[in-house]
């Protein structure tokens, strides 16, 4: 198993804690792991997570915009899944972002 693998893991174990109707962002997870500069490896990891159990779907930029939603199947597929749990997107950015964020060095 490469490094990148190990941190794809490490990733993918954090975003499975994520609760329904929250959201993190790529940065707070990078943070969490102790590699605040690598956001861009964990879009990378979410990118990958297909067929891993990953809710891949509840990670988006700092902002709380859908910057991932072209890595779904389907146009809108990522906005489906997150206003399934009842998250609210407008032009492919969450509207209650600060309300529903997920810090997981906060709340891990």
């Amino acid at each position: 198993m490469s490094t990148s693998d190990n941190f794809f893991e490490r990733v993918y174990e954090v975003a499975r804690l994520i609760p329904y109707g929250r959201v993190t962002s790529y940065g707070a997870i990078a943070k969490y792991l102790g590699a605040a500069r690598s956001a861009r490896m964990v879009g990378w990891a979410m990118n990958n997570s297909s067929g891993k159990e990953v809710p891949a779907h509840r990670v988006v930029n700092r902002k709380g915009i859908l910057t991932g939603k072209h890595h779904f199947q389907g146009t809108n597929l990522m906005q489906q899944l997150l206003e399934s749990e009842g998250v609210v997107v407008e032009g492919s950015q969450i509207q209650n972002f600060k309300e529903i964020f997920w810090d997981p060095a906060i709340e891990l």
